[in-house]
């Protein structure tokens, strides 16, 4: 409807000089025009010049009172013509904001006595803000002081209206010729294909992306926290073991029986199998030992441990479960030194809220080898870390059950404006190492934090259900390429 409109009025007249009026005049919605214009305007049935306007528009408020009238006549007609009101009365008549304003204006213009009585100083008001209001929204002209009155109080805006002015273009024609864009089978069966007119194939225009498939945000951050421990000289742990035993996962580590992480409310046991089946009896003998009397150095925990406790089967709490089976499979052979990592799934009997989940993953790197001192464990954190763009760390001494000394970290966040906590490190201790086999000069360095975290600050995600679990936006997904790491 609208390009016909258009090209038939073209057709007896030179110009259409605005296409606001134009849409007006025909009872046709401007965007439709303007669509219609884009359109012939490619194809160059006609030429098409901006124009713009700027117009003024009623605010929400400014709409109000063209239907109400405004504060101040509001308030002057509650007023009883003879005598007064109290003030308490008159504010119970009317909403706080328009009370406010009524009673401003309605002193400032001398209509009312204002005190704990009101009363009226005139008999008689005009409301001139209504009247203004009406004949902008009619599309009236009105005068600069009316404009900036209005204004200040922000009961209208200023808004551009955008529209064209048309004329015949070098391939105008009255009516669109229609013209084929593929030459099918029944073209080639009639032979009309020899009267065709086909559109011109346009070589530079993009052809519909391909929907292709997307990685998730922490796919991202693992794979280039993978390729730093990978540059560093790790080498990576199997991981594919959710279900442990207590033994690997708490009683290797030096881990108490009575610690609070082995009640079911922090952790996920299996009800079938409950138990394992098999552990290195020899090991399990030397752990027994260390926790009930010591060695090593060490007094020991000085309780009756137990191997019902140790064989019960759970979802590992930590990858730190698999650290230990990799360090006890390291002492069985002649020692060599070696540098550990390992990112995947942990299982906690957590209550979920914005940052926590019953299962989220742990990024954990070790370097075993002679001699090694809390001096270096301090290093190979700035070396890491570094490689993330956090060159400013802070270490807070901690306490872990199998690492002594151990160290909190913490990372300045130049966005955040504050020191954030990263992670958890230390050095293994000689009662977790020892009952292994390790020589007794061998040391082992050890950190660990989530993959969640970074991925969240990275992001800007403050829900930790918003990137791990089925709350998932996908279109977070595919609107962020791969990223790069640097939380300062």
């Amino acid at each position: 409807m609208a390009e016909e409109a258009i090209l038939g009025y073209l057709e007896n007249h030179e110009e259409i000089a605005d296409s606001g009026e134009f849409a007006a005049t025909r009872g046709i919605d401007h965007n439709d025009v303007v669509n219609v214009i884009k359109s012939l305007h490619g194809f160059r049935y006609i030429e098409a010049q901006d124009i713009k306007r700027e117009a003024w528009v009623l605010t929400d408020e400014g709409k109000k009172y063209t239907a109400e009238g405004s504060p101040e006549v509001q308030l002057f007609l509650a007023v009883p013509p003879e005598g007064s009101i109290s003030k308490d009365e008159l504010q119970k008549m009317f909403d706080p904001s328009v009370f406010k304003i009524g009673c401003s204006q309605a002193g400032k213009n001398k209509w009312v006595e204002m005190g704990k009585q009101v009363s009226r100083k005139v008999q008689h008001v005009e409301d001139k803000v209504k009247d203004l209001l009406l004949r902008i929204q009619d599309g009236q002209a009105i005068d600069k002081d009316g404009i900036n009155a209005l204004k200040a109080r922000k009961l209208i805006v200023s808004q551009t209206w955008k529209g064209y002015s048309l004329r015949k273009g070098p391939n105008y024609a009255p009516k669109r010729k229609k013209v084929a864009t593929d030459l099918t089978r029944e073209n080639l069966q009639r032979g009309d294909w020899k009267e065709l007119e086909f559109k011109e194939y346009n070589f530079n225009a993009k052809g519909q992306p391909a929907e292709a498939g997307h990685l998730h945000p922490l796919l991202k951050v693992r794979k280039q926290l993978k390729d730093i421990f990978l540059q560093m000289g790790f080498e990576e742990m199997p991981t594919n073991n959710f279900v442990e035993s207590s033994f690997w996962n708490f009683d290797a580590l030096f881990q108490p029986q009575q610690h609070p992480a082995r009640d079911s409310h922090d952790t996920f046991f299996l009800k079938a199998p409950s138990t394992t089946r098999t552990l290195p009896e020899d090991y399990v003998e030397r752990v027994k030992c260390v926790h009930e009397s010591g060695g090593y150095g060490s007094r020991g925990y000085g309780y009756e441990w137990k191997r019902e406790e140790a064989n019960k089967n759970l979802l590992r709490t930590h990858t730190t479960a698999v650290s230990s089976r990799m360090l006890y499979v390291l002492a069985q052979k002649p020692f060599a030194p070696k540098k550990y990592f390992s990112i995947d799934r942990v299982f906690r009997n957590e209550a979920v809220d914005r940052t926590h989940l019953a299962e989220f993953h742990q990024i954990e790197g070790l370097v075993c080898d002679r001699g090694l001192t809390l001096g270096d464990l301090i290093g190979v954190l700035h070396d890491f870390f570094s490689r993330l763009g956090m060159s400013k760390l802070r270490f807070k001494p901690a306490y872990n059950p199998y690492t002594e000394p151990s160290m909190e970290i913490f990372s300045y966040h130049e966005g955040l404006g504050k020191w954030v906590e990263i992670g958890n490190s230390g050095m293994f201790r000689p009662e977790m190492l020892l009952p292994m086999g390790l020589p007794e000069d061998v040391r082992v360095i050890a950190w660990g934090l989530s993959l969640e975290r970074p991925t969240m600050i990275l992001y800007g995600i403050d829900n930790i259900r918003d990137l791990f679990g089925h709350k998932v936006d996908l279109d977070l997904i595919k609107r962020n390429p791969v990223c790069r790491i640097g939380i300062n």
